[in-house]
């Protein structure tokens, strides 16, 4: 994969942790199980970042496609 647009996913990927800085996913767990009678729970678990990461692979990426640049030059 070439240097710019690895530095492009990166900014693009950058921006979207910046906008969602996190998301819920939800499992479901069996409680009791006693014959035909069944008893589950559902449990949300919550996936949070810093927007500060997301700033920093905005950087990181423009640093590649300013390197990539360079380079051919």
């Amino acid at each position: 994969m070439q240097t710019k647009t690895l530095g492009i996913i990166v900014i693009v990927v950058g921006v979207i942790m910046m906008i969602y800085t996190g998301f819920n996913y939800v499992t479901t767990e069996k409680v009791v199980d006693i014959g035909p009678i069944e008893i589950n729970q559902q449990k949300s678990h919550p996936v949070q970042w810093s927007p500060i990461v997301g700033g920093i692979l905005i950087v990181g990426g423009i640093l590649l496609v300013a390197f990539d640049k360079k380079g051919r030059s």
